[in-house]
């Protein structure tokens, strides 16, 4: 029986690539050190027909000892959070970047023999998403926008030849990477390093960039994880999701089920190589998201998004996937629509307790000046 290693595997995420690989067979080993941002206790959801080891990626002998007996390594294991990445940059580039770096120093120093690695990388290793100027028709890659734009409320990007305004257009994996963030650079860095030892050593490697996930088991009291986690928490608590900007900037979600199969095509599929996108290729505003989750929550009468005007350092306009890659090297298509999505999140959401804490996150990022203005 293949033998799969799963880093960061009680998570979010984690927990149901978990599930899928058991569900098909595999024999399967997490490591999970369990972060307190995260988890309160050990999950009730955790898969009893995997083994469990509680313990930290930087803990080389413990990964070597795990890593010896893997047949296939899946990387996971990250420390998230765009915002709070900018001000606890020693801690992201230690977990992230210099983690991957010794499980990879294990493998190729102690000969480890494995027949496929994946890692999880993300689409904000882009930066801002790919557009096009129709009036030039051509494609356009917008640097950041900067402040003297941002402070006026001009949110949209415009060609820098003719002036048009741009459309966003699906984001290949071919775009130039502009990383705004130390949590996107070490992603980044993750993927690089995974990929670049992938090909020197001749083990196949592949690094699925997720767009935003969402749905059952998202850590709903870390208000720095996912939007949707974060409205929920805001709506289950009476109080208003707020929303950056004019909330109408873009992104593409996608059900943590549909991440878990493209994992599990991943390892399957003879062809998978390199970096592959894995979204929707439908973009949703976060206004539409707010306000659905307003809706199936049952408190429109209660609640409405509250338009902040205001704009957080590093944020992008749109993004969303172009999924070819992935439907010709994973035979990948996601099976959930976002409206069956959200609901199974608000109905898992209805069944747990989540402390609202938003507001202390939001007052860290102002502290630090990550936030314009302060509503």
């Amino acid at each position: 029986m293949t033998h799969v290693l799963i880093t960061g595997g009680a998570g979010f995420v984690g927990s149901h690539i978990v599930d899928e690989y058991i569900n098909a067979g595999y024999e399967v080993t997490v490591l999970d050190n369990l972060t307190d941002q995260v988890h309160t206790s050990e999950p009730d959801y955790l898969n009893s027909e995997a083994e469990y080891v509680w313990g930290d990626v930087r803990d080389r002998k413990l990964m070597s000892e795990l890593l010896a007996s893997a047949d296939i390594l899946n990387h996971q294991a990250s420390a998230v959070g765009v915002g709070q990445s900018m001000y606890e940059i020693e801690h992201y580039v230690d977990v992230n970047t210099l983690g991957t770096a010794r499980l990879l120093d294990i493998i190729v120093n102690e000969e480890i023999q494995l027949e496929k690695m994946v890692v999880a990388s993300s689409m904000s290793i882009y930066g801002e998403g790919a557009y096009r100027c129709c009036a030039c028709d051509e494609v356009r890659y917008p640097a950041l926008r900067n402040n003297s734009q941002m402070i006026q409320y001009q949110w949209e990007h415009h060609c820098n030849q003719c002036g048009s305004q741009l459309e966003p257009m699906a984001t290949p994996e071919e775009k130039p990477r502009d990383s705004t963030s130390i949590y996107a650079i070490t992603k980044k860095d993750q993927e690089e390093m995974m990929l670049s030892i992938g090909r020197a050593y001749d083990i196949p490697t592949v690094a699925l960039r997720y767009f935003n996930i969402y749905g059952s088991r998202q850590a709903l009291e870390n208000p720095y994880t996912g939007v949707c986690a974060i409205f929920s928490s805001r709506i289950k608590n009476d109080n208003p999701p707020l929303v950056f900007e004019d909330g109408e900037q873009m992104r593409d979600f996608i059900h943590v089920s549909d991440v878990a199969r493209a994992n599990r095509a991943a390892i399957e599929s003879d062809v998978a190589h390199g970096a592959i996108n894995i979204g929707t290729g439908s973009p949703k505003t976060i206004t539409e998201v707010a306000d659905m989750l307003i809706q199936l929550y049952g408190k429109t009468d209660e609640i409405e998004p509250v338009i902040a005007d205001d704009y957080r350092q590093g944020d992008i306009r749109h993004c969303y996937a172009d999924i070819s890659k992935a439907q010709k090297l994973l035979d990948f298509d996601p099976q959930v629509s976002f409206e069956d999505g959200i609901r199974e999140l608000v109905e898992w959401g209805r069944e747990q307790e989540a402390e609202d804490r938003f507001d202390d996150a939001h007052s860290e990022l102002v502290e630090k000046g990550l936030v314009a203005r302060e509503f």
